[in-house]
């Protein structure tokens, strides 16, 4: 297996990238510089004003409950509506599948040692108080 060896690169490439660090490191002062500050004034009426508008209640039901659950139905759409166009169910239906019991014997209780008198522990739980 032969691995590729890369050509040196020439002295002129090096010269390059200095050049433009270079470049950048002169450029951040002078760009820093030509940002001033806006000179624009305030526009009429908005100088001194103190009257605070107060919103009525329906403005503020609107904003406050009406926006969240605008949103809330709106994701539930998004969510629900593309499986409601494939026809599929919503809803789960409760059918009771097989048993499963992990870990389990695999022929079921059948392979469980039947208890061999009154003392044996054996046929299933049970506890006492």
């Amino acid at each position: 297996m032969s691995t590729p060896v890369s050509p040196s690169r020439p002295e002129r490439t090096r010269g390059a990238r200095r050049a433009g660090r270079l470049a950048v490191l002169a450029a951040t002062p002078a760009l820093a510089l030509l940002a001033a500050p806006a000179q624009a004034d305030v526009p009429e009426g908005w100088g001194g004003e103190t009257t605070q508008l107060e919103p009525d209640l329906l403005h503020a039901l609107g904003l406050y409950l009406g926006a969240p659950l605008l949103l809330f139905v709106l994701i539930a759409l998004a969510v629900f509506l593309p499986a409601m166009i494939r026809g599929e169910k919503l809803l789960p239906t409760h059918e009771h599948g097989e048993g499963q019991w992990i870990g389990g014997p695999r022929q079921g209780i059948a392979e469980l040692p039947a208890p061999d008198g009154e003392d044996s522990r054996a046929g299933g739980a049970r506890g006492s108080w």
